[in-house]
């Protein structure tokens, strides 16, 4: 057991900052004395240097504490997730570096914005969300990808691809116009009866993936046609405005 202070001089964490983990839930210590002192074990420091991968990460701590909460959470197949995610940021911060030494030489003119595009930096992260953030949601997909068939798995992506047919031909209309937002309905309650609750919040996450994402967009666009996606975001986005 290692006392709140010796925590901190061996991770570098501060008192200050373990107590607020405390506080909050993400990293309680093992055991409380009765002087009030806070003891750490081997899991509890196992926990902290999770929670220190996913901290630079950029993860905030609530999702961080509902990640390592989640009764799927494995420490083995996060810990390749967390290196596959550092090594993308590591490329990204090569790239940045690279684009830094070229103004530098050739002068400020240089224009070149691709280097600051994090999408596919952003997509991982919201994967990694998706398998441990949302436990709920999660869960429900995953009850309910057990009960079906592969004939009623087909049937239902072919009917979701349907949907976003439908919305593409509705594209010369306003994102906001009720047609488009009783369309968007629709696609929310069919989440919600074939894979898990879909509230506003998770829509709305959806729709920002839709675009961001080259795999969904690609496949929106084919039921749609080119635009597809992005209208589909736009139209998700006016739906939970409001």
């Amino acid at each position: 057991m290692r006392t709140v202070k010796e925590v901190s001089r061996i991770t570098g964490v501060s008192v200050r900052t373990l107590h607020h983990y405390d506080a909050i839930g993400l990293l309680k210590p093992t055991k409380v004395t009765e002087a009030g002192y806070r003891l750490y074990d081997d899991t509890a420091l196992s926990r902290l240097q999770n929670i220190l991968l996913f901290r630079e990460l950029q993860f905030p701590l609530k999702d961080i504490k509902t990640i390592l909460d989640s009764p799927d959470f494995d420490s083995s197949e996060a810990i390749v997730r967390q290196i596959e995610l550092l090594e993308l940021q590591y490329k990204h911060m090569g790239e940045l570096i690279a684009f830094a030494r070229e103004i530098q030489s050739k002068g400020v003119k240089t224009m070149k914005f691709d280097v600051f595009d994090k999408n596919e930096i952003d997509r991982y992260k919201a994967e990694v969300k998706e398998k441990w953030g949302d436990t709920k949601a999660y869960q429900e997909y995953e009850q309910k990808k057990t009960s079906r068939t592969e004939g009623s798995y087909t049937k239902t992506s072919t009917e979701l691809l349907t949907i976003f047919s439908e919305l593409g031909e509705l594209k010369h209309l306003a994102p906001d116009c009720d047609k488009v937002q009783k369309k968007i309905s629709d696609l929310q309650k069919f989440i919600t009866e074939n894979y898990y609750v879909c509230t506003n919040e998770i829509l709305r996450g959806l729709g920002q993936m839709y675009v961001n994402d080259g795999r969904f967009k690609s496949n929106i666009d084919k039921s749609g046609g080119d635009g597809t996606a992005d209208f589909v975001s736009q139209a998700i986005s006016a739906y939970c405005s409001h």
